[in-house]
């Protein structure tokens, strides 16, 4: 069965449910019944007009008395009448139409017809045109509101609120395919069966294989979960039903799973020979594992809903080739029943690019955009580590757009760099400038940063520095690296450790105080000492133990309290501390003897600091009299 010519549904939409049909049944009639009403009140008199002469009412009593006048229709409040033929009078038609005065003055007017011989009738208004137009004037309001009190009744809204919510993107409307995505290439390659599946389902079957009847994109927001299930639907040519999780859930118990029901009958009718896809994103709305709770309300509506979401997808039938696809960044809070097989009983885990990944993703987005045939997309990827498809997306549209407004003819470098300043640290804030003191100060800072990045050997190569206060920032200090680290050793996390106190230690050296601006520095300090000593095993008093001191990694990837960490002894936690305390007052060491050789280095970095507020790569390590260090990505090897 084929699909092409139908239009996009949206089965529960505000306006296609029983309750919106209701509504417009019922503003029809109001609108057919104040037709008629009208037209029956208005009838009679513009009728009766007829273009006729409209005399005063002296002048037909001297027609009637000239023997003019033929026949006439007497009626309350107007009279109207002809002439005799070939009678002519001035100013008045053959037929002609007069106002009838109220009270005792024409009480003659009937002996007056009688004596000139008028043939005369009277006539009563229907009454059925004003009654239709005051009945219908005083229930419009009352229909109005029964109206209003049904539409806002759970009860009568329970059978709109069934309904499923799923937009539909029929085969022709989902023009996403594989091309469309780059830096992701193991999930896309996983996912290429189901593509497969959905074109040859006897090629599978032959051999008595079943193609898993669920498929859950498990990564971090922004990694292309929803693309990829985009995707699938574009290459395999099929139905694709997109729904969130949240969808599902109202505050009325039984409304979930009945959408639950409505959504898998619409995808097997929808399926057909083809098949189709069923994707819910954010899964862990719906799908969070089930407990007991004594609060009920919206509570038990969500285990509802996950129950009969259990129950069709062990049940639909598996020849319908509907292929559940659900996203989610937690799936350690997804229900186990979910995760068996039979239902979501393949997961496909969608990493963050690497290197290599995010230069291919800006390849793709950069096809829409009219970027310098110069530019070296790998220098911006370098530039981005820990960015996802949806930032790189979001950071060549902000290229294109400072671009636009600097009058370039294309997108340079120089506006990519500049555009990923602004989406990871800020924009700059210039109406708030600081003073001379304070940049100062801010001056040593980043150079201290600066310089012990750029002196320790395992530090990242420093790409930038900048003074200008940006976001909640007054300066910065940027490193990257051509290629990804994927293990990081106790060399590596010492001379981050020493990087972050450069600052606070060049503030030391040369204003012989410290400020608050090493704050997050300090911060960031202890949290990574910490977890060196108690989770990592890089202390010889600790041992190789992870003592599960309640701190863990962010997606960003600092140390962050987790508030479940167990309880340790006192003499354990006080080594802990005691260790933590020797790593950080080792690197404090470590950097104040390194600012104290380059003290000359560190003066003339923040001097060149103060003069121009951002110093480039090139630059920084010839004012250090360092080599800049060589590109490091790796060289592709030849094609054969």
């Amino acid at each position: 069965m084929s699909n092409q010519n139908q239009p996009n549904r949206e089965p529960g939409g505000p306006n296609n449910g029983p309750a919106a049909a209701a509504s417009r049944g019922l503003g029809l009639w109001l609108i057919m019944m104040a037709m008629v009403a009208f037209a029956l009140y208005y009838a009679q008199n513009l009728g009766s007009a007829d273009h006729r002469s409209e005399i005063p009412y002296s002048r037909f009593r001297d027609l009637v008395r000239e023997d003019r006048v033929a026949k006439v229709v007497v009626a309350d409040g107007r009279i109207s009448g002809e002439l005799k033929p070939g009678q002519q009078a001035a100013g008045v038609k053959d037929k002609f139409a007069t106002i009838r005065p109220t009270g005792d003055v024409e009480g003659d007017l009937l002996p007056l017809l009688d004596e000139h011989h008028v043939e005369y009738k009277n006539t009563q208004p229907s009454q059925l045109g004003p009654a239709l137009f005051y009945l219908l004037v005083g229930f419009v309001p009352v229909l109005l509101l029964i109206s209003y009190m049904r539409r806002s009744n759970p009860a009568e809204r329970a059978v709109s609120f069934g309904r499923s919510r799923a937009r539909q993107h029929m085969e022709t409307d989902t023009k996403t395919t594989f091309a469309d995505i780059a830096g992701i290439d193991e999930p896309k390659a996983e996912l290429e069966e189901i593509v497969a599946y959905l074109r040859e389902p006897d090629r599978f079957r032959r051999l008595g294989g079943r193609i898993p009847r669920g498929v859950l994109l498990v990564g971090s927001p922004g990694t292309g979960k929803t693309l990829l299930a985009k995707a699938v639907a574009g290459e395999a040519k099929v139905p694709f039903f997109s729904m969130s999780g949240s969808d599902f859930v109202e505050l009325f118990v039984g409304v979930g799973a009945s959408r639950v029901r409505d959504l898998f009958r619409q995808a097997e009718q929808a399926a057909g020979s083809r098949g189709c896809i069923v994707f819910i994103d954010e899964l862990d709305a719906l799908g969070k594992a089930r407990g007991h709770s004594l609060t009920g309300g919206s509570h038990d509506e969500r285990e509802q809903t996950l129950n009969q979401l259990l129950v069709e997808m062990d049940g639909f039938d598996t020849r319908a080739n509907v292929i559940v696809m659900a996203a989610t960044n937690r799936p350690d809070i997804l229900d186990p029943a979910l995760l068996r097989p039979g239902r979501f009983d393949r997961q496909v885990t969608i990493p963050a690019p690497d290197v290599n990944g995010r230069e291919a993703i800006l390849r793709v987005h950069a096809r829409h955009v009219k970027v310098d045939p110069t530019l070296d997309l790998r220098r911006v990827a370098s530039r981005t580590p820990g960015f996802v498809g949806a930032d790189l997306a979001n950071l060549v549209n902000e290229a294109a757009l400072l671009a636009a407004r600097r009058e370039h003819e294309s997108v340079l470098f120089e506006d990519f760099d500049d555009a990923i300043d602004r989406v990871s640290i800020g924009i700059e804030r210039r109406s708030q400038p600081l003073t001379e003191s304070e940049q100062r100060v801010v001056a040593y800072h980043e150079a201290g940063h600066a310089l012990v990045g750029m002196f320790s050997e395992h530090a990242d190569p420093v790409h930038k520095v900048s003074i200008i206060p940006r976001g909640l920032t007054e300066g910065v200090t940027i490193s990257a690296r051509e290629t990804d680290r994927h293990i990081h050793t106790e060399q590596h996390f010492r001379a981050i450790l020493d990087v972050l106190l450069g600052g606070r230690v060049a503030e030391e050296v040369v204003f012989d105080v410290v400020s608050s601006g090493a704050y997050s520095d300090i911060k960031r300090v202890t949290n990574l000492a910490r977890s060196m000593v108690a989770e990592l095993g890089m202390s010889p008093l600790l041992g190789p133990l992870n003592y599960e001191t309640g701190y863990r990694t962010d997606p960003g990837g600092f140390f962050v309290p987790a508030g479940n960490g167990q309880q340790l002894s006192e003499a354990t936690a006080q080594l802990v501390d005691s260790e933590v305390r020797r790593f950080v007052d080792e690197a404090y060491g470590r950097v104040k003897a390194l600012l104290s050789d380059h003290r000359a280095e560190l003066e003339a970095l923040a001097q060149r600091l103060i003069e121009v507020e951002t110093v480039e790569r090139a630059e920084l390590y010839a004012i250090a009299g360092l080599p800049e260090p060589e590109d490091t990505r790796p060289v592709p090897e030849p094609s054969l």
